[in-house]
């Protein structure tokens, strides 16, 4: 992370706006507001969520995937018209979408949970082409969702590689 990005995090303006229930959730109920390594505790914090989500049934899950993306273009839109750069470090409700998608079609404990965590957050920091791509070239919303979407995708691919190993 840079000064600047530090420096953004560290300001008062970020928890001014996480008074905004939309800011919030995009923030990702507070823990991109994390001194450093904010899509770390985001992603974290999503895997909070997964208890509850585990009992509903794939189909019932993939719809929920679906509306947290839809939703998330439009809070990631949002929160990058308050927010100075692209994709500001603060924003992590795109690393909750991707974390829940990695770990969509494991069986439901921990261990495969935290395996998964481990495996999405390399995706999304390393950025392996074509996320790189798309993190440079899409704007906006869909932009912020789309590279964690990928990042998810190719997690999840490990994932039931692994699950199909063992």
């Amino acid at each position: 992370m840079t000064d600047s990005e530090q420096k953004q995090l560290d300001g008062p303006s970020l928890k001014t706006l996480a008074r905004d229930p939309l800011m919030l959730l995009a923030f990702g109920f507070g823990s991109g507001l994390a001194p450093r390594a904010p899509g770390t505790f985001g992603s974290a914090t999503a895997l909070l969520f997964m208890p509850l989500l585990s009992v509903l049934p794939l189909w019932g899950y993939g719809v929920f995937l679906l509306v947290a993306f839809a939703l998330g273009v439009g809070l990631c839109q949002y929160a990058q018209g308050r927010l100075p750069g692209h994709d500001h470090p603060a924003i992590v409700w795109d690393e909750f979408v991707g974390l829940w998608l990695t770990v969509s079609c494991v069986p439901a404990g921990w261990g495969w949970w935290l395996a998964g965590f481990v495996v999405f957050r390399i995706f999304d920091i390393l950025k392996p082409w074509p996320i790189s791509v798309i993190d440079r070239k899409v704007g906006g919303g869909l932009g912020v969702m789309l590279d964690d979407l990928l990042a998810g995708i190719g997690a999840w691919i490990v994932m039931m590689v692994g699950l199909w190993l063992i």
